[in-house]
């Protein structure tokens, strides 16, 4: 077993390429060459637990297809677009599940649109609303350094703002708490420990690869990467904000990945603090039973790339968000 202890619980001290998502009642986990989702089934009329479905997708990472996908930072913006797909329709499926068998599903339209209409809000909260704040005191800013500090700081603020608003909501208790168990099923995977739900409750909820501390790490690389524009019109200000985010999505992509090899390091978990504890914000300890949602989702994956006989050049350039 390779675990340190952080915290009063064990961590993994390394980096595998599976990787995964909360959604309604469960967890899917995404590995090398399938994906999977486990949620638990509503209780039927006198038992306290309803039963763990368990459906199972094969996958071809389009980083396969071609080469120039695997390149650094193209690569993550391949693998967030994969990432999103294919947690779209994880998420249709396990509202689906726990619907009444009467009861009429969602469409896959449906989804699409909610999708669409969640991702062109976060773009605009995130990128287009500190820029446009900025823009209207920016001749009394007085240089171009000052702006993008002052954008930054007004973003990134933003950010923590809505988070912690998430957090106070009731309804998202239960999505956190398997955000949880996501989290510490991987990490006893990559610890090599016994993947059950007693063993897996001893690892941290706090993963160093979570989508948390991405999209922490995407509102600072912002700051850098916009800097060397300057001040132009605010319509070009507000055209570079939007564009540029397949461009920081990539980087920050790079240096999440780079952290989960290096978090053996303790300077590089120093860096990678500040994320870490934002976590505490969108996961929970989860109970034993979610966990065994989580590891029935992983096992399903592991055991599909046991059986195709994965090799380590299938692993490169696979990068995987846990």
């Amino acid at each position: 077993m390779s675990a340190a202890v952080q915290e009063g619980r064990l961590t993994a001290s390394r980096d595998a390429p599976v990787g995964g998502q909360a959604v309604l009642e469960g967890v899917m986990m995404r590995g090398v060459n399938s994906w999977a989702l486990a949620v638990r089934k509503p209780a039927p009329e006198g038992s306290e637990l309803g039963e763990i479905e368990l459906q199972c997708f094969a996958l071809e990472s389009w980083t396969k297809r071609r080469r120039v996908y695997r390149l650094p930072v193209i690569r993550g913006v391949v693998a967030l677009v994969e990432s999103l797909a294919i947690g779209m329709r994880a998420l249709g499926l396990s509202a689906n599940a726990q619907l009444p068998e009467e009861d009429q599903e969602i469409s896959s339209g449906a989804w699409i649109g909610t999708v669409t209409v969640a991702s062109l809000f976060a773009i605009g909260l995130f990128f287009v609303v500190p820029v446009g704040l900025t823009s209207l005191i920016k001749h009394q800013l007085g240089s171009s350094a000052a702006f993008w500090a002052v954008e930054g700081v007004l973003r990134t603020s933003i950010f923590l703002g809505y988070l912690v608003l998430l957090s106070r909501l009731p309804d998202l208790r239960r999505v956190f708490e398997y955000h949880g168990a996501e989290h510490k099923a991987i990490s006893c995977y990559e610890a090599s420990d016994e993947l059950t739900p007693e063993r897996a409750a001893l690892y941290s909820r706090l993963h160093p690869r979570c989508g948390t501390s991405f999209l922490l790490i995407v509102m600072i690389m912002a700051i850098f990467v916009f800097a060397p524009i300057g001040l132009p019109a605010w319509w070009i200000l507000v055209i570079t904000r939007i564009v540029g985010v397949p461009v920081i999505a990539g980087l920050s992509f790079e240096v999440i990945k780079w952290a989960g090899r290096n978090r053996r390091r303790g300077w590089v978990r120093a860096i990678m603090y500040p994320g870490l504890q934002l976590q505490r914000l969108t996961t929970r300890e989860p109970a034993l039973d979610q966990l065994a949602v989580a590891i029935t989702s992983l096992q399903a994956v592991l055991d599909r790339q046991e059986a195709a006989g994965v090799s380590a050049e299938d692993l490169v350039g696979l990068e995987v968000v846990a």
